[in-house]
């Protein structure tokens, strides 16, 4: 809740580039799939041409639009942000169980991932690329599976 207050008071900073669709990496790609929406607007990200990464408190995320640069965060948008991160990676990378219903969380090199318990995000910090891949695989996995459910 503390980050969510915080990520309220901040306007969003133009901290962004803005990257043609065959700049992103791998990686942002994967992440603007997860993401789906604007924390700004709610448009689904890649309707308004290549999503601009920015940064909102201490985490990365992308935004539809230059116009959304001025814009400030809207909580239900965040939220629901948030809940598509940890939907996709299901699970805690340290004990490898289902992420309880309101997991604790940490950032990584601007990136959100969550875990089961506090002591988990202490562990975390031993390899954190390692980490990162790992939660990569878990989206990618999601999105795959989203796609053969329809």
């Amino acid at each position: 809740m503390k980050l969510l207050t915080y990520v309220l008071l901040v306007l969003v900073a133009s901290t962004g580039a803005v990257v043609s669709a065959d700049e992103l990496s791998k990686r942002d790609q994967i992440h603007i799939a997860v993401q789906e929406i604007c924390p700004v607007s709610g448009q689904k990200l890649g309707d308004h041409g290549a999503p601009l990464k920015v940064k909102i408190g201490e985490e990365r995320v992308f935004l539809c639009c230059k116009a959304c640069l001025q814009g400030e965060v809207n909580p239900q948008h965040w939220a629901k942000i948030h809940e598509n991160f940890a939907a996709a990676q299901g699970i805690c990378p340290v004990m490898k169980k289902d992420l309880p219903q309101n997991p604790k969380w940490t950032i990584i090199e601007g990136q959100i991932v969550y875990v089961c318990c506090p002591p988990c995000t202490k562990k975390l910090a031993a390899d954190p690329q390692a980490v990162l891949q790992q939660i990569d695989d878990l989206y990618l996995a999601s999105l795959q599976a989203r796609q053969k459910s329809r």
